[in-house]
């Protein structure tokens, strides 16, 4: 067993609690609200900011010129891809990109995208990348998931969101994530590798957080 799948076992009950979640549920069906789309559109366009950096941290730890051009790589695709999907969603909703950028960021989302800066700032290229993984892996999962059972109709709300999540493309970004994991974790101690399977399983454990606090609304207390 490499070392992803290893990761992938150990973190099977938190993902697969995230495809029973009524948030994915109701998105999978199109029965989702719009104000919780919309929620969640807004917060995982702030998110994506982070993500971006990720990635970035990724290209400058990298050793060599291929995986730096491949990290370089995604944090274009971060912004241009998925980011042109939510903002198309904002033109929707008459938001701007500025105004939606100016979203607060939510408790959960706030904490999930401390700890992958906090990873980033002072981890590995196998920690930095494995942090980032549960995002493309999980997104890969549920999207393939949800369409399972077919394309969705022509009037499901949901439909772009699930094209993208559900392609080929998408999950290509996962699959060569994890080799990068996969060539880490050889040459890692003892030590790293713990650190590495931490940091998966906390990404993995916001990943849930983030459906529940968008079916939530979730805002902070005081």
């Amino acid at each position: 067993m490499n070392f992803s799948d290893h990761l992938r076992q150990l973190a099977a009950p938190i993902w697969a609690a995230q495809l029973k979640h009524p948030f994915v549920v109701a998105l999978g069906k199109g029965t989702l609200s719009p104000q919780k789309f919309r929620y969640y559109i807004l917060q995982d366009a702030r998110y994506l900011e982070e993500l971006a950096k990720v990635f970035a941290a990724g290209a400058e730890k990298a050793e060599d010129a291929d995986t730096a051009i491949r990290f370089a790589q995604l944090v274009e695709e971060t912004i241009v891809v998925e980011r042109g999907l939510h903002e198309s969603y904002g033109k929707q909703w008459k938001l701007t990109a500025q105004e939606m950028r100016s979203t607060p960021l939510s408790p959960t989302n706030y904490a999930y995208c401390r700890h992958m800066r906090s990873v980033a700032q002072t981890g590995t290229l196998g920690e930095i990348t494995v942090v980032a993984l549960p995002c493309a892996w999980v997104y890969c999962e549920v999207g393939q998931h949800l369409l399972a059972k077919g394309q969705p109709k022509p009037s499901h709300p949901y439909k772009e969101w699930l094209a993208l999540y559900g392609s080929p493309e998408f999950s290509n970004v996962a699959k060569w994530m994890r080799a990068v994991v996969n060539r880490c974790a050889k040459d890692a101690g003892k030590a790293e590798k713990a650190r590495m399977e931490e940091a998966f399983l906390i990404s993995s454990r916001y990943e849930w957080m983030f459906w529940d606090m968008a079916w939530r609304e979730e805002r902070w207390p005081v």
